[in-house]
């Protein structure tokens, strides 16, 4: 008999609650991690799921969970393939009698979990929330899912998401994990290591040490007032990266602003850094809950939108060569670096939707493929929230790109670092071989 630990976005030996409840049984452990092939295919968008930027970041992350547990004995297991054919096959060769994992927001992680426990009955599927502040036990008083971020923020407000035993108990007791069984890697895609300009490393102990780092400097007090900015280190946490794989947990990330707290006082700034984490946990539920309708074109509302697809236009955006530079410097920064500021993603967004009038799941689908620090419910939750099809009360988001860039960048020293101008072009390109004889 033997157990499998089966890591998702979970990438971390602290504060894993599956990992722990594993380590709690006396048979040999399997610790596994699925990469899908699908990741690297093109997609109904003509895009990968997973680009080379995320790859670099996600192969990092995995190599150093290794190390990590290979401290308590263990090793990490990482095969190419079908989670649901990875598993099964494993299940199958190593007499698995047992499988913990971390619970997920999307729709399609979901339903390999519940193919994987329809056709294997006799063995014990186990779900725990290690991605989240709140446990689902904890929300069962929210008798309809709340469509506004407000109204849920209005349930969780009294809530003490410390006071779940498990998540005080994985969180504190030293980790002693089982003996390992023995399974050959699979042969991964090559890492082409093409992101010179990214300050991203995945792993958990670079994870924590920026962690420490952010709240030893003095920046989580005015956080409030320079989160809008499109550039700049610690002018924003730069904690999502490695809270997007798991390398921290939210809970890690509050027990610290919390200390930070206690030592500096509170005030709107810190109160903001929990605001904003509160946001990615209304996502997470919001997906969880909504389940396909994240990938719908007429969303949650069921809003029929007006828009259509422009080849030209979405060539263009994706490669930053819009007649708007602050959305060319928005776009050449993420193809180089992997990461783009939140008051960049909201530019970038505002304009594929409304100034280009394309389909708001095509750029949705790019960040996919782009950001290191892409999770599932927060990246289309909030582009649902954007194109009006979400969960925002006013029925979408229209930026003012003019008063954007006076905003953000009155100088024009962004534009001009990331080639906001270099590459200017039309809105459409038409010539006399387009018109019909």
């Amino acid at each position: 008999m033997t157990t499998l630990v089966w890591f998702t976005d979970d990438l971390r030996v602290h504060d894993n609650q599956a990992l722990y409840l594993a380590s709690q049984r006396s048979e040999p452990l399997v610790c596994l991690y699925c990469v899908d092939e699908d990741w690297f295919k093109p997609n109904q968008y003509g895009l990968k799921r997973i680009g080379d930027q995320r790859w670099q970041f996600l192969n990092e992350t995995l190599h150093a969970l290794n190390v990590s547990l290979k401290k308590y004995g263990q090793r990490l297991c990482i095969l190419l393939g079908s989670p649901v054919a990875v598993i099964g096959n494993i299940i199958e060769k190593y007499n698995i009698t047992s499988i913990y994992c971390n619970s997920q927001a999307g729709y399609y992680e979901n339903r390999n979990w519940q193919t994987l426990k329809d056709k294997y009955v006799s063995v014990s599927f186990n779900r725990v929330e290690s991605s989240t502040l709140f446990a689902g036990h904890q929300l069962t008083h929210i008798d309809e899912f709340p469509k506004t971020f407000s109204k849920f923020r209005h349930h969780v407000d009294s809530i003490d998401f410390t006071i779940d035993p498990l998540i005080n108990i994985s969180h504190r007791i030293e980790l002693i994990l089982p003996p390992a069984i023995s399974i050959d890697n699979s042969e991964l895609p090559t890492v082409i290591d093409n992101n010179p300009n990214t300050s991203f490393v995945g792993g958990e102990k670079v994870a924590l040490e920026h962690l420490t780092a952010y709240f030893l400097s003095a920046a989580p007090s005015t956080y409030f007032d320079t989160r809008n900015e499109l550039e700049g280190w610690l002018l924003s946490t730069k904690l999502s990266p490695w809270l997007a794989n798991g390398c921290l947990s939210p809970r890690k990330i509050v027990s610290s602003l919390l200390e930070y707290e206690e030592n500096h006082g509170e005030n709107k700034s810190t109160r903001w850094i929990y605001f904003e984490l509160l946001w990615r946990e209304y996502f997470h539920w919001y997906a969880y809950h909504y389940g396909k309708d994240m990938f719908a074109f007429r969303g949650i509302v069921n809003k029929k939108l007006l828009t259509s697809f422009y080849p030209q236009r979405f060539k263009q955006w994706c490669h930053g060569k819009t007649p708007y530079p602050i959305v060319n410097a928005c776009m050449n920064q993420l193809n180089s670096t992997g990461y783009l500021s939140n008051r960049g993603r909201q530019i970038v967004s505002s304009c594929l939707v409304n100034e280009l009038q394309i389909d708001w799941r095509c750029g949705a689908a790019f960040f996919e493929q782009q950001l290191v620090d892409y999770d599932v419910a927060s990246n289309w939750g909030n582009w649902q929230y954007v194109a009006g099809v979400g969960c925002d009360p006013r029925g979408g988001r229209h930026f003012n790109l003019d008063k954007q860039t006076q905003s953000y960048d009155p100088e024009g020293t962004f534009i001009k670092k990331w080639g906001g101008e270099d590459n200017a072009g039309k809105l459409d390109y038409i010539d006399a071989a387009d018109w019909p004889i």
